[in-house]
């Protein structure tokens, strides 16, 4: 029901781990496969995925009130093959106690409107298609990026214990984050803010350490 639109999960560790497992075939091939009574059918299922969580049981992980253990028990609701195929994990951090009285107000949702539609654009022309849809072989021919800054997201990767299928996925929110300021090739600072966008794993990371 959700093809060509978006399927919001809130509290996303409360789903059952199977049922999120399963998807993970229609995000990797936009369909998914149904058998039932000796009878099979493929429907489309090309959607935006948008999920939500706290970071805790307790609602934060550094309210005190669960230890590590009892976060990553947590946390490991969610399996390392689900979240591999989410591009970006965002943290939302505490307010302020004078945040809720300030009244500067960010971007507006035209002007982002706006923007996306011309890095779209900006895709559609370079390579025939959206930047999520390119294979590994094509991010070396359309989403080049120097020697150097590719040894450094590799050790990025190996740091935070990632996938081949993560450094693909940084590597193409690298890329779109290029198109965003119209520059033709991928720089240290595109990494940069495409690794702050894998908060999931940062996580994991710190609480394994």
């Amino acid at each position: 029901m959700a093809h060509c639109g978006v399927l919001f999960l809130d509290e996303l560790p409360e789903f059952p781990r199977q049922v999120l497992d399963v998807m993970r075939q229609p995000l990797e091939t936009g369909s998914i496969h149904i058998s039932r009574a000796g009878r099979q059918a493929e429907f489309p299922a090309r959607f935006q995925l948008v999920a939500a969580l706290n970071p805790s049981p307790s609602g934060h992980h550094q309210d005190g009130r669960c230890s590590k253990e009892q976060i990553l028990r947590y946390l490991n609701r969610i399996s390392g093959p689900f979240s591999d195929r989410i591009d970006l994990q965002v943290e939302v951090p505490l307010l302020a106690s004078d945040a809720l009285n300030q009244s500067e107000l960010g971007p507006t949702s035209i002007e982002l409107a706006k923007l996306i539609k011309q890095s779209r654009q900006y895709q559609l022309e370079r390579q025939g298609k959206a930047n999520a849809r390119l294979t590994p072989a094509e991010l070396q021919q359309f989403a080049a990026m120097s020697d150097s800054d590719q040894e450094f997201l590799q050790r990025a990767v190996q740091q935070l214990q990632l996938s081949t299928r993560s450094y693909h996925k940084l590597w193409k929110v690298a890329r779109s984050i290029a198109d965003h300021q119209q520059e033709p090739q991928i720089r240290r600072e595109h990494l940069l803010e495409a690794l702050s966008f894998r908060a999931f794993d940062k996580l994991l990371a710190y609480l394994r350490s």
